[in-house]
């Protein structure tokens, strides 16, 4: 049985892990479109939005592209697939668009999960979204953080190793001291890289029916969980 005495604070990714971005954007765009009498593959326009983050933040971390926030990245994205889709927005209606990552749905378990483990350990996101985008999420979810990490304070995203050594930096602890929680592997492959402890979640259905990544930890992780609920259970709180 893996020793945590020594944790002070969790960090949690937070699109996927925390939150549901998928569902919330489906939903989002049937709703609107209903409203407009546009009927599109709503699954397909969320998995092509999702599906540009990944080699944006690349491109930035490689210097490809100066340091652009997430807000930046995603309405980069959108102008990039909204034509293909079909769908015509104007400058005001693909910002008012882009924010819906800023008013995301939490899975079931997150927000009474987070307030239980927070009686215990400092809890704080960790997360690629940038400070506004965040803080306007833990508004409208309900999240309890004690602190909105970022990686836009380091201008670097995830998986460096600066934004989580940055992240412990910042809460006054080593990096042993922190418990990284996400549901993405690769996620918390950095983190432990950068010397944190490791916790992962499924989220089975984070990409859909379909997801075939990210169904179970690697052998290395620390601690693995089907919910916020029960690792509040495994860590005492």
């Amino acid at each position: 049985m893996n020793d945590f005495s020594e944790i002070k604070a969790l960090t949690f990714d937070v699109f996927g892990t925390v939150v549901d971005w998928r569902g919330s954007i489906i939903d989002e765009g049937e709703a609107w479109g209903k409203r407009m009498g546009i009927a599109i593959d709503w699954a397909a326009f969320a998995d092509a939005w999702r599906g540009g983050y990944e080699p944006a933040m690349a491109r930035v971390n490689g210097g490809q592209l100066p340091w652009t926030n997430i807000d930046g990245l995603h309405r980069m994205i959108l102008d990039e697939i909204v034509e293909s889709f079909g769908i015509a927005l104007d400058d005001e209606a693909r910002g008012e668009w882009n924010r819906v990552w800023h008013r995301l749905q939490p899975w079931a378990d997150s927000v009474a999960g987070i307030e239980r483990m927070r009686r215990r350990f400092v809890v704080a996101s960790l997360s690629n979204g940038n400070m506004a985008l965040l803080v306007n999420m833990a508004r409208h979810a309900g999240f309890a953080w004690d602190c909105v990490l970022s990686a836009e304070l380091f201008r670097r995203y995830k998986t460096d190793r600066a934004v989580y050594e940055g992240a412990a930096g910042l809460l006054g602890l080593q990096p042993e001291q922190v418990l990284m929680v996400a549901a993405h592997n690769h996620d918390l492959a950095g983190a432990r890289r950068a010397g944190m402890r490791t916790a992962f979640v499924l989220r089975a259905e984070e990409y859909g029916p379909q997801q075939s990544e990210d169904l179970a930890a690697e052998a290395w992780v620390d601690l693995a969980v089907e919910d916020f609920a029960e690792l509040a259970d495994c860590l005492g709180c």
